[in-house]
């Protein structure tokens, strides 16, 4: 079957093989289909593999809409088995990944503290440990840089407001948001986490570096503790 799996490709014009026009004409010549052809390596019998990759963008709709699928989503289409869907979903992390990393966050202006949180799930809800992160805003509360100032678990101990405030000055921040997750999940402050943030509060106060808010990051959700009126 694998012979005739490879058959259906070698027969096509050389030019028209997903991989052999990646190497002659780069990535950006190549169709949706062609790339996830290549991604899935064989079709099927009876379908060639740029076949079974139309089949899976003709399910699914585009390539942004299959990024977001499930392995069980994706292994629905006929030829789509767990390897080759686990493939894909690898693929589509490393993209997502990159893209977060690439992102230039200078270009947010944030119209309300609790933006933040929408911006640092994706960044947050997959991490084992717990990160303290420093938000630095300027004048037009736009995002100059963020900065972690601790990992692993969060109290007085391990954050410290000289730290969270070397970081504003050294960045000329007029404002600073203070971001950290809870791997577990929840996002409800522990009594450290309130002890922590009104003690930078009051720092912020004195240094006239406002701490705008604190957000909680727990898998796909985010609180604010500006909201929830403990700070």
């Amino acid at each position: 079957m694998r012979e005739e799996r490879e058959n259906k490709i070698k027969s096509l014009p050389e030019d028209d093989r997903p991989r052999e026009k990646l190497a002659s004409k780069g990535p950006e010549s190549l169709s949706d289909a062609e790339l996830l052809a290549i991604l899935l390596r064989t079709g099927m019998k009876g379908r060639n593999v740029i076949e079974v990759a139309r089949d899976l963008l003709e399910e699914h709709g585009n390539l942004a809409s299959l990024a977001g699928k499930t392995l069980p989503a994706i292994t629905k289409v006929n030829g789509i088995g767990k390897d080759k869907g686990a493939t894909l979903l690898a693929a589509f992390e490393i993209s997502r990944r990159i893209g977060l990393r690439a992102k230039n966050f200078s270009e947010y202006q944030i119209s309300s503290p609790s933006e933040i949180g929408e911006i640092f799930v994706p960044i947050l809800r997959d991490e084992q440990k717990e990160k303290f992160i420093v938000v630095c805003l300027s004048t037009a509360n736009k995002i100059i840089r963020y900065t972690v100032v601790s990992v692993g678990n969060l109290d007085t101990s391990v954050v410290h407001p000289r730290e969270v405030f070397k970081i504003a000055i050294e960045n000329n921040a007029k404002s600073v948001i203070l971001v950290h997750n809870h791997p577990s999940g929840s996002v409800e402050p522990s009594s450290a986490d309130i002890s922590i943030t009104q003690k930078l509060v009051e720092v912020g106060k004195v240094m006239q570096i406002p701490v705008l808010d604190h957000i909680i990051v727990g898998g796909n959700e985010h609180c604010s503790m500006l909201m929830k009126k403990l700070i």
